[in-house]
């Protein structure tokens, strides 16, 4: 009955208007009328059983609207990061959905289902051969996580490209039973020089995430229905150090991190389904 249930939910997300949908919980997101976001907020906590023991602000009432709420920050010291200057960092709270090598251009998503690394990026093969034969990781973020995506090492932002797309919902039911589903929505891939090579840091939208926003260019997303490239080589450079907040999912969904071939290992004892937390060591850097 549950996998009925699963296969119903993935196929009905075929038919909704993704985009209109997300739009109107934003609008609901963004209310700061005090029982529309006070009602909001207490049910999400209920259903999701949202701890905010952590959080800089431990009473719900006090967020000015729910996007505050679910993007909230940590109190100082609740993320500490690894001892060792070569460890990678991970990028945010969730569970790890996939990660290890890519198979030239093909990314593994789930059991029967992997997607392409070109498409991926927004079509840019130049882009796409930096990373050919490196390593994944693919963190899914639920909605009782944190909701803030950190540097999982030190760089310098090349450039960005918002790529248009869907808003399957990126939980595990979808991700099993949607060919290409990282590939297909709508997301923002952000290109890093670091001193082992380049690094990407994909941030993936979904169904009901109203936008996402980074710490360098505000709300990214939604754009128009074109890739948008930003190049950041020929301005003042920004280096984000590693543990930085680099963005912010407005509701939530997945980060993905691309390394060039030879210069990242995953730890062995992460694997799909793995709870992780942002700032964990999850592999050494080469």
């Amino acid at each position: 009955m549950k996998d009925l249930w699963q296969r119903l939910f993935v196929a009905l997300q075929y038919l909704l208007p993704h985009h209109a949908l997300s739009r109107l919980v934003g609008i609901l997101a963004r209310s700061e009328t005090p029982w529309v976001k006070d009602t909001f907020i207490r049910l999400f906590i209920r259903r999701f059983q949202v701890d905010l023991s952590e959080a800089e602000i431990t009473e719900a009432e006090r967020y000015p609207h729910f996007n505050a709420f679910f993007t909230r920050a940590l109190r100082e010291g609740a993320r500490p990061l690894p001892e060792q200057a070569d460890a990678i960092a991970c990028p945010a709270d969730g569970t790890v959905s996939q990660l290890g090598a890519i198979e030239g251009d093909r990314i593994f998503q789930a059991k029967g289902h992997n997607y392409s690394l070109f498409e991926l990026l927004g079509g840019d093969h130049d882009l796409a051969t930096e990373f050919l034969g490196g390593q994944f990781a693919t963190v899914y973020l639920s909605p009782k996580d944190y909701h803030r995506v950190h540097m999982p090492t030190a760089g310098t932002l090349r450039e960005t490209r918002y790529v248009p797309g869907r808003l399957f919902s990126v939980n595990q039911a979808t991700t099993e039973r949607v060919p290409g589903l990282f590939a297909r929505n709508e997301r923002l891939v952000c290109i890093f020089d670091t001193e082992q090579g380049p690094m990407a840091v994909i941030l993936v939208g979904a169904m009901i995430v109203a936008g996402i926003e980074t710490v360098f260019s505000g709300q990214v997303t939604p754009l128009s229905r074109h890739v948008t490239h930003s190049d950041y080589q020929n301005r003042q450079p920004i280096t984000l150090q590693r543990g930085e907040e680099l963005g912010r999912f407005l509701l939530g969904s997945t980060a993905i991190v691309l390394f060039a071939r030879g210069h990242a290992e995953f730890d062995a004892a992460l694997a799909a389904e793995s709870p992780v937390r942002m700032g964990q060591a999850m592999g050494t850097l080469r």
